[in-house]
C-alpha cells in the first residue's frame, strides 16, 4: 500500500501562484508513473498534469499548459504541482496520484482510472 499525502494548497487572487507537494510512502523509481488531478463542485475528476520516469513528456491539460509544472524529487519521496497565473476556474481539490508499473513506467496519463493510489486532496481556491 503506497500512502500518498498533499499540502500547499490555499485561497489565492487572480495571477497568483501556489506550489503543492506531495509525501509519497514510498521510493518513486522506474516502476510509477506520478500525476495530478483536480475536481470541482458538480464536475468529474480531470486530469492536470503527468509524469513518466522516463520515455513520454510530461502531458498537460490544455487549460494549464504554460502555466503549471509537474515535477518529482526522489529524496525525499515528493511530488510537485507549481501554478503560475492562477485563474478563478482553477478552483478546486487538488489529488495526487501514482500508479505503478511491473516494468518501468514510459508514459504518462491524464486518465484518473489507470492510478492505482491517491491523496486525500487539498482545496485550491482563487478568487477574481
Amino acid at each position: 500500500q503506497v500512502e500518498l499525502v498533499e499540502s500547499g494548497g490555499g485561497s489565492v487572487q487572480a495571477g497568483g501562484s501556489l506550489t503543492l507537494s506531495c509525501a509519497v510512502s514510498t521510493y518513486m523509481g522506474v516502476n510509477y508513473c506520478t500525476g495530478w488531478f483536480r475536481q470541482a463542485p458538480g464536475m468529474e475528476r480531470e486530469g492536470v498534469a503527468a509524469d513518466a520516469f522516463r520515455g513520454s513528456d510530461s502531458q498537460y491539460a490544455t487549460s494549464v499548459k504554460g502555466r503549471f509544472t509537474i515535477a518529482r524529487d526522489n529524496t525525499p519521496n515528493t511530488l510537485y504541482l507549481k501554478m503560475n497565473g492562477l485563474q478563478p476556474e482553477d478552483t478546486a481539490i487538488y489529488y495526487c496520484a501514482v500508479r505503478y508499473r511491473p516494468t518501468a513506467c514510459t508514459t504518462a496519463s491524464l486518465s484518473p482510472d489507470r492510478y492505482n493510489f491517491w491523496g486525500q486532496g487539498t482545496q485550491v481556491t482563487v478568487s477574481s
